[in-house]
């Protein structure tokens, strides 16, 4: 009676794992893209309200919801891409270049005046755009 049971529950466990959900693969790519359009979003704010805004969705691309930074009021992007560009990232290179990005994209988040805020958000793009 055990074997035939233990039979069933190895068939039904076989059986449920063909229906299970795909995990899905980080993109790095895609978090980086979201975040480079966000930045570029935020550098043509014309006013702070809207560049803070769009630097917050590109932090959130960055870091991801488990990073800091990461603000749950604000729209993540990349929420269906992975865990943030910076915590999916296996490259040192790419991983130094996304942490000076989210550094200038702070930078702007902090600014008070929309110039400057502006001015981080372009060179948040610059560092983005330039990491292969």
């Amino acid at each position: 009676m055990f074997q035939k049971l233990s039979a069933v529950a190895v068939l039904f466990v076989g059986a449920a794992s063909l229906f299970a959900l795909p995990v899905l693969a980080a993109d790095v790519s895609a978090e980086i893209n979201n975040a480079t359009m966000h930045a570029g979003l935020a550098a043509r704010g014309t006013d702070i309200a809207t560049v803070h805004t769009h630097l917050h969705h590109a932090v959130n691309c960055l870091v991801g919801p488990g990073g800091q930074g990461f603000d749950a009021k604000e729209l993540n992007p990349c929420a269906n891409n992975g865990a943030g560009a910076i915590p999916d990232s296996t490259n040192a290179s790419t991983k130094q270049a996304l942490q000076a990005a989210l550094a200038k994209a702070e930078n702007g988040l902090g600014a008070t005046d929309v110039t400057t805020a502006r001015q981080e958000a372009t060179a948040t793009v610059a560092v983005l755009k330039g990491i292969k």
